[in-house]
């Protein structure tokens, strides 16, 4: 089972309260078991894991609270929600996201009787810097830089019956990601020992054939060894061996492993954050400040920023939509073609 389905199967909320010793008891198992299962081998690897695994899965709890509540997204809400007009520029652009979403699709599909679903609606978010942009469309005499913000490619993930479960499953998935920046880091590590080993492993058969009176037909016709090439191989061997020993012994390559899982989640915050965002925007989507009596909307949603492999920064909110609101799927013509 993966650590997304032990988040699913978990029997409490997300909840202000302390994290609980069985929740840290799961959570470090499976991020061994994601990392590296061999790491039970290190006699103390619970206790060391346990303070990390237990502040990082405070750190998202915390943040998952702190989301705004989830909105309802369908185009008859467009007008009322300042946050819809600033994702979508017009109405009926909502009824195409949604209807071009597998997960709500397969979400209704797997629960027939559900009405309703939540979901994580995120999109692109992009600043542009204009100079002599004006509001209504014109020239600024006074010239002023205006920064307008694009929203794009919405997506929609993370589909739950509940908002409480999809914050749950959110704080899954992100502290998956943790574990994964961890396994990148590890990875890297055991890339380097691997070549060093396959090139300790071709210096030795290269030494041993000059050893045997030169390599290929040298040893036919008695010719004498290549003592300078020799020489240069075994000084290579040696700055091998040197390399090897400063990666350490097997159970010292354990050891880093286990220091470097509990290094990335003892800051969480370094590779993933949920930032709240409030900007007053105007219908044309231009950052105005507090002073403007320009129309415009106080937008909220929440920024997560991904600082690990890969880095992306998405602005999402938390969506409610019917079943009845998601249009019927049609055939994409266009794309079918291509398979004839």
């Amino acid at each position: 089972m993966g650590i997304l389905d032990w988040f699913k199967n978990r029997p409490a909320s997300v909840a202000p309260d302390p994290v609980s010793d069985e929740v840290v008891s799961k959570a470090i198992e499976k991020a061994v078991s994601l990392t590296n299962p061999r790491l039970k081998l290190i006699r103390s690897y619970h206790e060391r894991l346990a303070l990390p695994v237990k502040g990082c899965v405070g750190y998202l709890n915390e943040k998952m609270l702190a989301l705004p509540p989830a909105i309802q997204v369908c185009d008859e809400n467009w007008a009322m929600e300042p946050v819809l007009r600033a994702f979508f520029a017009r109405a009926q652009e909502i009824p195409i996201a949604l209807g071009q979403s597998r997960n709500l699709r397969t979400f209704f599909k797997k629960f027939p009787e559900t009405e309703y679903a939540y979901f994580v609606l995120g999109l692109t978010y992009n600043e542009r810097h204009l100079c002599g942009l004006s509001l209504q469309g014109g020239v600024d005499q006074q010239g002023r830089t205006q920064t307008v913000v694009d929203f794009s490619v919405p997506r929609t993930r993370i589909c739950g019956h509940t908002e409480e479960e999809v914050r749950r499953l959110l704080a899954a998935q992100s502290f998956e990601y943790l574990v994964a920046q961890a396994m990148v880091e590890i990875g890297e590590t055991r890339s380097e020992r691997l070549e060093l080993e396959d090139s300790r492993n071709l210096i030795r058969a290269r030494l041993r054939l000059l050893q045997q009176q030169g390599p290929g037909l040298g040893s036919v016709f008695e010719a004498a060894p290549a003592s300078t090439e020799q020489m240069k191989l075994e000084t290579q061997l040696m700055d091998n061996e040197r390399q090897m020993e400063e990666l350490g012994s097997s159970q010292s390559v354990l050891e880093n492993e286990l220091e470097c899982l509990c290094k990335v989640l003892e800051v969480p915050e370094r590779y993933i954050r949920f930032e709240r965002t409030q900007l007053r925007l105007s219908t044309l989507n231009v950052v105005l400040d507090g002073n403007s009596t320009d129309v415009a909307s106080d937008v909220i949603f929440t920024m997560a920023i991904l600082s690990g492999v890969p880095k992306e920064q998405r602005a999402f909110v938390i969506g409610r939509v019917a079943r009845s609101e998601l249009p019927e799927a049609k055939l994409d013509i266009a794309n079918a073609e291509r398979f004839l």
